[in-house]
């Protein structure tokens, strides 16, 4: 059976047994919070857990590092919606130690995109495109540095409100100690 073909079934019963009903909150973040936070799989319950949080209380987003690598990338949009549609008044970045982003190799990366079927000419018209690939898949040194980035960017945005406090946290994906990088509040 494939990982697709379990999901549906456990799905089928999950829904014929109103396992979801513990679930049911609104679109609202009941918290008026929305995390930027890495995909690491460690984190996943783990983060709400060491911040208290249930379902319902705060918008997740997630990327690769919890990096905002484009002001007008889908990032960046999501953390906008959360703000001005979904009613957040607080942004958290929140980085982990131990990233894999830390110790992501641009060229290991396009060797593995060749070895799955993308070709050499696809790489090279994106490159012409004005992409550079290298510094697009690169990832980061020092998570500190990168959360302080990316609050950095958030906060100074044009889109985003001035009032909106953006924090910048450390999360350690063993425990849950959570290490503040910058309280946002002091911004404002």
């Amino acid at each position: 059976m494939t990982s697709l073909q379990e999901i549906l079934n456990f799905n089928e019963f999950f829904v014929a047994h109103k396992q979801y009903e513990p679930y049911i909150t609104t679109k609202y973040p009941d918290k008026r919070i929305v995390i930027l936070t890495c995909m690491d799989t460690r984190l996943v319950e783990l983060l709400p857990k060491a911040m208290n949080f249930r379902n319902g209380d705060v918008k997740i987003v997630k990327s690769a590092g919890a990096i905002v690598n484009h002001p007008f990338g889908g990032i960046m949009r999501s953390l906008l919606v959360g703000v001005h549609a979904l009613q957040a008044d607080e942004v958290y970045v929140i980085g982990h130690y131990d990233c894999g982003m830390s110790a992501v190799d641009p060229d290991q990366i396009l060797t593995s995109m060749k070895e799955r079927g993308i070709s050499q000419e696809t790489l090279d018209i994106i490159n012409y495109s004005g992409v550079d690939l290298r510094e697009w898949l690169r990832g980061f040194g020092d998570v500190t540095t990168s959360v302080l980035k990316s609050v950095d960017l958030i906060r100074q945005h044009p889109l985003m409100p001035k009032g909106i406090p953006v924090h910048g946290l450390v999360i350690d994906p063993n425990t849950g100690r959570l290490d503040l990088i910058q309280d946002g509040s002091e911004f404002l």
